[in-house]
Formats: C-alpha cells, structure tokens, sequence
C-alpha cells in the first residue's frame, strides 16, 4: 500500500507540473508592433534640405562603429503634413534595423525610432 501512495504523490506531482506549464503557455501568436512607418511614403522626387543631410550624417557618425560602418540604405519620407523623415537601414548579426530621424516642418529633429526590422541570414 505505501508503494501505492509514494507513485501517487510522485504522479500528482508531476500532473500539476505539467498543468502550470501548459496552463502558462498562450496558444496565440504574439501580437505584432504597429509599423511606425504607417501612412508615410518614400519621396523619391526631392533631396533633402541641407539642415537634414547634415544632421543625419551627424547621427550616422555618432553611431557605434560597428553600425556606422553598416549603414545602408537611407530613404526620405514624407507624411503627406510637411515633416519629413530619414530611414537609415543597418543590417547587424544578421537582424535588420531600421534608425529612423523624423523632422517637423522647419526640418528640426523632433523625434527618433529604433526598431528591428527583419532578419537575414549572417
């Protein structure tokens, strides 16, 4: 009998082990971020000013080395409102990034976005 009861309390054991493990895991995919980007167009029509070229390449050169050195493609955005936006992609261990400057109307720095963009193969 008390062979009986010991793999009891050992089955009970691992029965409610296994009940916080799946009763803690969520079946549902995590949601994903809101693209920061979203309304914005790329302006293929216009350079920047020189008060947004200067300071972006400003921001590049405060970059750590390692992401200064992978700085790639750069875009200007526009809102549709007068702000305007730079788009630096830095591809880095094989995670994409995306640094992005945004400007009001008087092309002064009002805001700034890092995020993960997507992943490559290294």
């Amino acid at each position: 009998m008390n062979k009986i009861v010991k793999y009891s309390n050992h089955f009970g054991f691992a029965l409610a082990l296994c009940m916080m493990v799946i009763s803690g895991c969520s079946c549902s995919a995590p949601k994903p971020e809101p693209d920061p980007l979203a309304g914005w167009k790329v302006d293929l029509d216009h350079d920047p000013d020189q008060a947004i070229e200067k300071d972006y390449h400003d921001y590049i050169q405060k970059l750590p080395p390692g992401e200064r050195e992978r700085a790639g493609l750069i875009h200007m955005l526009e809102d549709g409102t007068g702000q305007h936006a730079i788009m630096i992609t830095i591809g880095l261990n094989g995670t994409n990034w995306r640094h992005v400057l945004i400007y009001d109307k008087n092309d002064k720095r009002i805001k700034t976005i890092k995020y993960v963009s997507g992943h490559s193969a290294s």
